[in-house]
């Protein structure tokens, strides 16, 4: 499996940002595309990281669009919006932390949009890296702020949602720079 490009995918049908958070929701397994579209129908702002990667089978090869991290679909919403996202039939719940519903930073998604928008090679991590955190000052991935890993070929970088406990993980090219943040 070679991952071939990135696309994102994010419907913004309000513009209103007042007291609108990001949240992050469970789908039910293989829905998060059907999960974008009702929320599209009921006019809920959504972003859903979504990655083409280019898959073998025996006799052919195929792009497929798949989403970035399974199971899940960011909303943009108030609260009012984050009730109506979660009625819906392909929406299970959403994610909680000590049994209050989580927020994500938008700095998180920002990073997340930002790392998606090259074209570069990225590995998805079940677990928080261990490691510094820093911001990138110059290359393509300019003004991405995460956590960085030595590796025998270089550096990567590690973007992480701390309330998915997911990290989008890239190899930064030998031209970027980092400034470590305090």
């Amino acid at each position: 499996m070679e991952i071939n490009q990135t696309e994102n995918t994010e419907i913004t049908l309000n513009t209103e940002t007042a007291n609108r958070f990001w949240y992050a929701l469970y789908t039910k397994p293989r829905h998060e595309f059907k999960a974008a579209e009702q929320l599209t129908d009921v006019s809920v702002s959504y972003y859903l990281p979504v990655v083409v990667k280019l898959k073998q089978w025996s006799d052919r090869k195929k792009k497929v669009t798949e989403p970035l991290i399974r199971g899940y679909i960011f909303v943009h919403a108030t609260e009012k919006e984050r009730i109506t996202a979660l009625e819906q039939n392909s929406v299970v719940r959403c994610v909680t932390f000590n049994g209050r519903v989580a927020t994500i930073p938008d700095w998180q998604i920002d990073n997340l949009r930002t790392m998606l928008e090259t074209e570069s090679d990225f590995l998805i991590s079940e677990k928080i890296q261990a490691g510094q955190k820093v911001k990138v000052t110059s290359g393509p991935f300019e003004g991405v702020t995460g956590l960085v890993n030595h590796t025998p070929n270089g550096k990567t970088i590690s973007i992480t949602i701390d309330m998915l406990k997911r990290s989008v993980t890239a190899v930064l090219p030998t031209e970027s720079v980092v400034k470590v943040v305090e």
